[in-house]
């Protein structure tokens, strides 16, 4: 069984050590993500899944982070779809159970 999910979010940029751009899964998104991590996580709490902004797809893994999921942006979907920190994206997740 697939989970997928559908949300809007502005995309952010964190300056630790090995800097990345992500947006962050909404509350609502979150809860849904939640009940099921335990039958798809595969460590420290991350969620593999399939993204899709725009054209570009990829896989990743979703990140725990306060309480949520943030989704990494890879360089190469921000140069593909023309994407900068402060944006707004809608972000297409599917998780496969």
């Amino acid at each position: 069984m697939n989970i997928e999910l559908e949300f809007s979010g502005e995309i952010w940029y964190w300056r630790g050590p090995a800097p990345w751009y992500f947006v962050t899964v909404p509350d609502e998104e979150c809860r849904a993500l939640k009940a099921i991590s335990g039958a798809v996580t595969y460590g420290w709490g991350m969620i593999p899944a399939s993204v899709r902004i725009g054209q570009s797809a990829w896989e990743t893994a979703l990140w725990p982070k306060d309480g949520s999921y943030i989704v990494p942006i890879k360089a190469s979907v921000r140069k593909a779809e023309n994407l900068d920190e402060e944006d707004w994206v809608t972000v297409q997740l599917e998780i496969h159970q």
